[in-house]
């Protein structure tokens, strides 16, 4: 695949934006200090020095403001570069709000595999079983999907992100950016699509897969699924800034505006007050870097999980439409496995307008980082840098 396939194909997960307004640089140490990379680190240097060193790069390839938290046990190392704002010109936050878009997706899997441990739904079960009628229609057939497949990205479902106006362009984004939805409604958009392919055969990324996930949150437990994602993760690890906004189009402060540039060559468009009911439970969480790698932390030394869950958690896949970025990346139940240098981490990406997040931990759970990016950029080329530069920092801080 060439890199601009691969750029094109991966639309969800980075559309970087490029700004040209310089910014303040900070690195903190957080807790006990830091101490001194691993061998195998580039050129030996400390964790602080190396996610500096990779924020102050995304800038310069075109990112308005980056942060990152890497938290190894006990130790956290956090930085931040860029501004906050390209019109006032204030550094981005250390640790400010932003959208996890489908970093989300984790966070549904897992409330729907604690439901499995408790003998209250199956992985294998039909999705018409929970939700008659709701998969149906134009080839569509949910006696045909299985719970397992939906939150795998195998089950066919056309993606109904390809329908909503206002992530087409930028003035259809100012038209419809406070639009409300559902998650049905979402679901009945993606219905008027035949299906990708036969459930099971293949593997394609699809919003829609966790639409129906929140939807059978909702079906299995009578709670709506940012209820049990708060009940079941949020108050036991205690990660008071992670949150649910529903219709609620701002972030709380401090946060980083988010920037959006929706077509190669077009303007840049601040997209940070958006309504977050477009992705629902697919991507609409809001959290910081703290929470995201205590979350991370959290998955990877099996807290959350039972180990029969666990071990369903990372059946993976050949993840086929992200082989461009990284061959030998694979998707499990709402988690990836990305390759690296030191052996893998368990990851997952998350994009929504202007703001993009890769989370992910060592298989261990004791090291996990976090980095975010304010902005989303078209180009191709500029894109592919900034991936290139991302998946660099992140082998850097997870082999350490």
């Amino acid at each position: 695949m060439s890199t601009r396939s691969a750029v094109h194909r991966t639309v969800r997960w980075r559309r970087f934006v490029a700004a040209a307004t310089a910014g303040t640089v900070l690195a903190a140490t957080i807790g006990a200090g830091v101490g001194s990379a691993a061998p195998g680190a580039p050129e030996h240097r400390s964790t602080a020095t190396v996610l500096q060193h990779g924020l102050d790069d995304l800038h310069g390839l075109g990112v308005s403001g980056a942060q990152g938290l890497v938290r190894d046990e006990g130790r956290v190392t956090a930085a931040r570069s860029g501004v906050a704002d390209r019109d006032t010109g204030a550094p981005m936050p250390i640790d400010g709000y932003f959208r996890i878009g489908s970093t989300t997706k984790t966070f549904v899997s897992v409330v729907l595999l604690q439901l499995v441990g408790e003998g209250r739904i199956g992985l294998d079960d039909p999705i018409e079983r929970w939700l008659p009628g709701v998969v149906d229609g134009n080839g569509n057939d949910g006696r045909h999907v299985t719970v397992r497949q939906v939150l795998q990205h195998t089950s066919g479902l056309y993606d109904s992100t390809g329908d909503l106006a206002a992530l087409q362009s930028a003035d259809e984004f100012l038209a419809h950016r406070f639009d409300h939805y559902t998650e049905a409604q979402l679901v009945t958009t993606a219905m008027q699509h035949p299906p990708l392919f036969a459930a099971g055969t293949q593997w394609s990324y699809s919003n829609t897969n966790y639409l129906v996930a929140g939807m059978l949150v909702e079906r299995v437990t009578g709670h709506r699924w940012p209820t049990e994602v708060r009940s079941r993760i949020l108050l036991p690890l205690h990660l008071t800034h992670t949150f649910y906004p529903g219709d609620r189009p701002t972030l709380p402060q401090p946060h980083g505006q988010g920037y959006r540039q929706f077509a190669p060559g077009g303007p840049l468009v601040d997209t940070t007050v958006f309504n977050p009911t477009v992705t629902a439970s697919a991507g609409g969480l809001v959290s910081t870097t703290t929470d995201l790698t205590r979350f991370w932390q959290a998955i990877g030394s099996g807290q959350l999980l039972r180990p029969g869950q666990m071990a369903e958690l990372r059946q993976t896949v050949l993840a086929d439409g992200f082989q461009g970025i990284r061959p030998g990346i694979r998707y499990g139940l709402g988690i990836m496995w990305i390759p690296n240098r030191c052996g893998g981490s368990w990851a997952h990406v998350g994009s929504m307008p202007g703001m993009s997040t890769l989370a992910a931990v060592t298989p261990d759970g004791h090291r996990s980082t976090v980095l975010y990016l304010a902005t989303e950029l078209a180009d191709p080329g500029p894109a592919t840098a900034v991936i290139e530069r991302e998946m660099a920092l992140l082998d850097d801080l997870i082999c350490g």
